[in-house]
């Protein structure tokens, strides 16, 4: 029986609910979504755990509000903030040579075994990278093949404690619990990545409001994870201080006129005029030159130091399929340019999540990206194998399975509706027969000796049946 899953975005500027479960085709169907502004929540970290409970509370309600379902299970994103990424490897024999889901379990605990974790730290995710039988490499999926033994390298990540239990406490106090935790870059790489960027490596890089995260794929693994505490709000900032006008004006220039693509000459004669922080009834009189100019810095900065990061781990070198952009500030013009300069012309592409249909709102916006890739991770029957924050298998859906199954239920209807027919005239010959008999005084019925040409119209009935049922 399929459950019903509440999956939680718990970003900076805002909560994501969404309550979902797989129908009879193992398609996502959204049951309900919710959404509300997010508070005490500062660069990804829980800061006040009353003010996080309202706001996850308030999403929930709202999400809620539009079915009857009871979720089974809760999944909650958390910020790579206080996250670290180690390598690790394990091997187990397998006894009957056959490798099932069981060897697979055993191979990735042996692995998260072998690690070495902090004692601060606890696991969020195992994900495996590679996979080895006997002596041959770069196995895909080993389930179902033969050999010996069974080698995987894999990618663990690891959170610290103290931050996963601010969440529960937060969850709790909102009437709810936890059942899983996820990667936020992880879930936004998920849901944007092709099969081909996953495949020859890919650098996903989300732009939140205040954070910006960003995960290496390579092998359809995540092989690397890294966080800069600076966003979209931090160029509201900017404009805010360097202009000397109100947040909420500067938010408006940096909407408005945000712009990384136009040139000085066209920008040179044109001017906006903002209010004053403290006097707001005068105004002061801006270049949109100069406002390019701050956004540019800002950008370009928290690109920067992306790459720096990236080439201090030496993992840049392997995103053969480039540079995939996502997350709110992605809608800025002219960042998708920018981002190729930064990268050194690497290739770079702005993507929207898969776009999941529902009744209630689109998911076709990069602002989504994270909360498709919950529903995708917890929901999509190809999904691969690893361990989650619990430690356990996750696996794909036996959809196959289902469907033979289904199948086979209905041949057998079938047949059996075939030899009700062929027992049928069986039972007109039965009754027909019966009228030939007589019964001895002892009890015993013996049948009577049928006149010849009864006997000819007997054969040809028998042989008339026999053609009908063949």
């Amino acid at each position: 029986m399929n459950k019903t899953l509440l999956a939680i975005d718990i970003g900076s500027s805002n909560i994501t609910a969404v309550i979902a479960r797989n129908n009879l085709d193992y398609k996502i169907n959204i049951l309900g979504t919710g959404s509300s502004k997010s508070s005490g929540i500062n660069k990804g970290v829980i800061s006040n755990i009353e003010a996080a409970s309202k706001s996850i509370k308030d999403a929930v309600l709202i999400a809620k509000k539009n079915t009857t379902e009871e979720f089974d299970s809760t999944i909650v994103s958390i910020s790579g903030a206080y996250t670290k990424g180690i390598r690790s490897a394990g091997s187990v024999n397998v006894p009957n040579g056959l490798i099932t889901e069981n060897e697979i379990n055993q191979v990735l605990q042996m692995a998260l075994y072998n690690a070495t974790i902090i004692p601060e730290y606890e696991v969020v995710h195992v994900i495996p990278i590679s996979y080895k039988i006997d002596d041959s490499s770069d196995v895909e999926n080993p389930l179902n093949m033969n050999g010996s033994r069974l080698e995987a390298s894999v990618f663990v990540l690891t959170a610290k404690k103290t931050a996963l239990t601010n969440i529960k406490s937060a969850m709790k106090i909102a009437g709810l619990s936890v059942n899983n935790f996820i990667l936020d870059g992880y879930a936004a790489a998920i849901s944007v990545l092709d099969e081909q960027q996953k495949k020859f490596g890919a650098t996903v890089i989300n732009i939140g409001s205040t954070t910006t995260e960003f995960v290496c794929y390579r092998g359809n693994s995540m092989i690397y994870n890294g966080f800069i505490p600076a966003g979209s709000n931090h160029i509201t900032n900017d404009l805010s201080v360097m202009l000397h006008t109100p947040p909420i004006a500067a938010e408006k220039i940096k909407t408005e006129y945000g712009d990384l693509l136009k040139t000085s000459e066209e920008l040179s004669n044109k001017k906006i005029r903002t209010p004053r922080i403290g006097d707001e009834k005068n105004s002061s009189e801006i270049s949109l030159e100069y406002v390019q100019t701050i956004v540019h810095a800002r950008v370009e900065e928290i690109l920067s130091l992306v790459k720096k990061d990236l080439r201090k781990s030496g993992i840049h070198e392997n995103s053969g399929a480039g540079i995939v952009l996502t997350g709110g500030m992605s809608k800025l013009n002219g960042i998708k340019e920018l981002a190729s300069l930064v990268f050194d012309n690497f290739p770079t592409k702005i993507s929207n999540p898969v776009n999941i249909e529902n009744g209630y709102l689109s998911f076709e916006d990069s602002k989504m990206a994270t909360i498709v890739g919950i529903l995708l991770y917890s929901l999509d029957p190809n999904r691969g194998f690893e361990l989650d924050s619990n430690k356990n298998l996750i696996k794909k859906l036996k959809t196959n399975d289902n469907i033979s199954k289904i199948d086979d239920d209905i041949a057998l209807s079938s047949v059996k509706e075939k030899v009700v027919q062929k027992e049928q005239p069986k039972i007109r010959r039965e009754q027909e027969t019966s009228t030939l008999s007589k019964t001895n005084p002892d009890g015993a019925t013996t049948l009577t000796r049928l006149p010849e040409n009864s006997k000819k119209k007997g054969v040809g009935k028998i042989w008339n049946m026999i053609t009908e049922w063949f």
